[in-house]
């Protein structure tokens, strides 16, 4: 039996051309949140998903609303399918925008619109990097920060799992870090290909000036509770929401910690709704207890149906 239920929206790095076709050709509900998307924004989201060509998807200003709608597109494609609520929602830093509209914090138009500015600022920082450390120990990371420190601004802008975290920052301070950690017992450390060290003090202006365009938006206090990315803590008023969408721009995203939240609220049972299974892999080293679904197309829409469907009937 399922105890709680929590809805995933994975991040930026999970997307893939062709994204979200089949849930398009498929289902309506789906269909409708690509073009109300393409429409939102004025430019075709549907084209850049289907048939991208990767160099268009995987620009910040692209790979931001087309994960979002993708995700979206799912996750109503889903409900269409079967009665579900969830019981708490999150999402990986950009995905938080999803969870945000699966709780009734703002309508699809809204959502879009938040995440292309978003997309916009972050896409126009420039400077900086990221590095994915892997099976680092609290104290090697520490003391490679420190060391990374000595040179220039480095800081956490993940905490992805117990097993994964990753640094940005100034250029030459994640490289010290890396090039510690490496020679320090730590196995692997790998550099990201980003645009500019995202989650750090980089995007503080870009948070700002986010910030004041997010205040001319009315938005709704959550139906669901939403586990907030800036703290990992419960949120549900629509103020709080206004002042962390912001924020969330240059701190780091606490997702370890937002799973354990979820667990120790009781959840047993997670779907992680949009592209890729990035997420489920790292649950797995999380809340390995735990029960994950994924819906990214048709055939794992209709698998995940059917388990849940056996699993809330109890057999």
């Amino acid at each position: 039996m399922v105890k709680k239920i929590a809805f995933l929206f994975p991040g930026q790095g999970s997307q893939s051309v062709g994204m979200g076709k089949d849930l398009y050709d498929n289902f309506e509900a789906a269909k409708n949140v690509f073009d109300t998307a393409d429409k939102t924004l004025g430019k075709s989201i549907t084209t850049i998903c289907f048939e991208g060509p990767e160099e268009d998807l995987k620009q910040t200003v692209n790979t931001q609303p087309s994960i979002v709608t993708m995700s979206i597109a799912a996750m109503e494609a889903l409900k269409s399918e079967m009665n579900i609520t969830a019981d708490y929602v999150a999402g990986h830093s950009l995905g938080e925008y999803c969870a945000m509209y699966a709780a009734g914090v703002m309508d699809l138009e809204t959502t879009l619109k938040l995440i292309q500015k978003r997309a916009d600022l972050m896409g126009a920082t420039k400077g900086g990097s990221m590095a994915a450390v892997l099976n680092a120990t609290e104290e090697q990371l520490k003391a490679g920060l420190e060391e990374g420190s000595k040179v220039g601004y480095v800081d956490v802008a993940n905490y992805n799992s117990p097993a994964q975290v990753v640094i940005t920052g100034d250029d030459n301070a994640v490289k010290a870090a890396s090039d510690y950690l490496l020679a320090n017992g730590v196995r692997r450390v790998v550099p990201l290909a980003v645009s500019g060290a995202f989650h750090s003090k980089f995007m503080e202006n870009a948070g700002k000036e986010f910030a004041s365009f997010v205040a001319d938006f009315n938005l709704n206090d959550a139906s669901i509770p939403v586990i907030t990315n800036v703290d990992a803590q419960i949120t549900t008023k629509a103020e709080d929401f206004k002042t962390k969408m912001p924020k969330q721009i240059s701190s780091s995203v606490h997702w370890t910690q937002t799973i354990q939240k979820m667990a120790e609220e009781g959840v047993d049972t997670f779907i992680e709704i949009g592209p890729g299974k990035v997420l489920a892999g790292l649950n797995k080293k999380i809340a390995p207890e735990a029960t994950v679904y994924n819906v990214f197309d048709k055939a794992s829409l209709e698998a995940t149906v059917s388990a849940l469907k056996e699993q809330m009937a109890g057999v």
